[in-house]
C-alpha cells in the first residue's frame, strides 16, 4: 500500500517532533509510522533544504552520526502544516459521510 504522506520533509519534520534524532534513527521512524522509505539521497537532501530554512539544525556529531532536531521556528511550521492537513481531512471525511 503506498504512504498516505510523500512529503519527505514533512516525514522528516514529524520524526523529529519527539527528539532529535540522527539520520538512519530517521529514516527507521519515518518508516515505522508512515509506511515510507526514505533513501539516504532523499532523506539528507530534505535536512538540508530543512537546515537552510531554518526548520532544523544539526546538532554536536555523536561519533560517526549527526543528530538534528527541530528549531523553534520547524516547531511552528509543522504545528501549521499539520492544522492545514487536519481541515483538509475533515472537510474530505465530512464529504464522503454524505455520499
Amino acid at each position: 500500500m503506498r504512504p498516505a504522506v510523500q512529503d519527505p520533509a514533512l516525514l522528516i519534520m514529524i520524526s523529529l517532533a519527539s527528539g532529535p534524532k540522527h539520520g538512519h534513527a530517521m529514516m527507521r521512524d519515518v518508516e515505522a509510522f508512515s509506511g515510507a522509505h526514505l533513501g539516504p539521497g532523499t532523506l539528507y537532501g530534505a535536512l538540508t533544504r530543512l537546515d537552510d530554512g531554518g526548520l532544523v539544525e544539526p546538532l554536536a556529531p555523536e561519533g560517526r552520526r549527526r543528530p538534528y532536531r527541530l528549531t523553534p521556528a520547524g516547531v511552528t511550521a509543522l504545528r501549521a502544516r499539520l492544522g492545514e492537513m487536519r481541515q483538509a481531512l475533515s472537510i474530505g471525511l465530512a464529504r464522503v459521510a454524505h455520499e
